[in-house]
């Protein structure tokens, strides 16, 4: 196959624009394409995107000129065309839909910080994009100056942080961080970097896709100060990975920044294994990493941009062993109700027994490995000064396999199976009842029962 150079585009209507004026990100900025009017100077648009552009009740639509300029006018399917571009299918509900569908709000210790994982948080600090993806997670934020964050609101996560000890890695998102006037986003970084237990800080970004004239000398020199700091960007579709978004790649990797790339699975943009398969290559040569793919999240205006997980899955079998692994990305679901994301991947063990797996590769080829069968797990000595006291409690399944707990049970698990009956036995030992859960406020169970006649 031969290698296809990455290639500029500027849509006629701003031909007459001075390159001058097209590399300032902030020209891009203020002239961002919002109306009827604005984007059929670009391409016709369909009966569907003339009602929802009218609309006064979806979510906000900004576009780069740059970014719009990707759009094919001939095609009304583009993929690019339908990340950006409402349509009338933004109003439809469907089922499972939520306005707050990663219940981020519940995680939320103070406005803005969301607190999942036990040794990271997500700190959101503006509500501005560079231009609006349809499927946004946070459409019930993002794009509204009604839900903009005040310098108390980042005092008070900074006042979080200082305060919470086990976080060493934190995600700057929004909005894009990189809209920010400079020097608020330096104020932001130099804060972080203060608190001493904060170990890396990463930013998530699609201002170098939208607006890739952002990435300048000046904003690489302001960054790399504050290492070690990561950036993913957001690319859906090879059409996206243009000179420019190469260039500012390469600025961003020079100055010792890695790259990640996160996508969402999106029907009708790059819901096929090969087109998949291209993009993944793609980034890897501007030196990007593709991360994860998402499943679309069950968010308000999102039904139509949504694909069964079986077509994710057909995915990933199309990438891992068909090209690098360095170049295959997790695929994750953002579990609807808080529970983070959830990895998924074809299953390549098949079976097991007391000394043999039975596994298979991309191709079908099952083989076996066989297993040791004088294991022995690392003395405590190894593995003690690595325990983190700080997050001890949040460890999930990991607990049950290094034996700190017997048992994992939903609340009220104990009222519904014990159904009044008296635990004789175990109510005579209180160390059986105890192993068990039962009793023991920190599994949320019941108490033991009482004595009986």
């Amino acid at each position: 196959m031969t290698k296809t150079a990455f290639t500029s585009k500027k849509a006629p209507a701003f031909r007459d624009i001075p390159d001058e004026k097209w590399n300032d990100w902030r020209w891009q900025l203020s002239h961002r394409l919002n109306t009827v009017e604005d984007f059929e100077k670009l391409f016709p648009l369909t009966e569907g995107e003339k009602k929802a552009l009218n609309s006064t009740s979806l979510f906000r639509v900004d576009v780069t000129p740059y970014f719009a300029s990707l759009i094919d006018p001939d095609d009304p399917y583009d993929p690019i065309r339908r990340q950006v571009i409402p349509t009338e299918a933004e109003i439809l509900p469907f089922t499972g839909m939520m306005e707050d569908s990663l219940a981020e709000d519940m995680h939320s210790p103070v406005p803005g910080l969301v607190h999942r994982y036990p040794d990271r948080v997500l700190m959101l600090i503006t509500n501005t994009c560079a231009s609006y993806c349809r499927y946004c997670t946070r459409s019930r934020l993002v794009g509204d100056p009604a839900q903009s964050f005040s310098s108390e609101d980042f005092e008070a996560q900074l006042d979080y942080l200082r305060s919470t000890p086990q976080v060493r890695d934190v995600l700057l998102s929004g909005g894009d961080p990189l809209t920010l006037a400079p020097k608020i986003l330096e104020r932001i970084l130099r804060s972080l970097r203060e608190i001493e237990h904060i170990e890396v800080i990463r930013i998530g970004s699609r201002v170098p896709v939208f607006m890739p004239q952002r990435i300048t000398d000046d904003l690489t020199e302001l960054l790399q100060q504050f290492h070690p700091l990561w950036l993913n960007i957001h690319v859906n579709h090879p059409n996206e990975i243009t000179a420019e978004l190469a260039e500012a790649c390469d600025k961003l990797t020079r100055a010792g920044i890695p790259l990640g790339n996160q996508s969402v699975l999106l029907a009708g943009v790059n819901d096929d294994p090969y087109l998949m398969r291209r993009l993944v290559q793609d980034l890897v040569r501007i030196r990007v990493r593709p991360y994860y793919i998402y499943q679309c999240d069950l968010v308000e205006g999102a039904g139509h941009f949504r694909t069964p997980i079986a077509r994710g899955m057909e995915i990933m079998e199309a990438l891992r062993g068909h090209t690098s692994g360095f170049a295959v990305p997790t695929y994750v679901v953002d579990a609807p109700g808080g529970g983070g994301k959830i990895p998924l991947a074809p299953n390549y063990l098949l079976a097991m027994s007391d000394h043999k797996v039975v596994l298979r590769n991309f191709e079908g080829f099952i083989t076996t490995y066989e297993e040791p069968l004088d294991y022995a797990r690392p003395n405590p000595a190894l593995t003690d000064p690595f325990k983190d006291a700080e997050i001890q409690g949040q460890e999930g399944v990991f607990s049950l396999l290094q034996g700190e707990k017997m048992v994992i049970k939903p609340e009220g698990f104990d009222a519904l199976r014990l159904r009044g009956g008296k635990q004789h036995r175990l109510r005579q030992d209180e160390k059986k009842w105890k192993a068990l859960g039962i009793g023991d406020p920190e599994q949320g169970a019941d108490t033991p029962p009482g004595p009986t006649d």
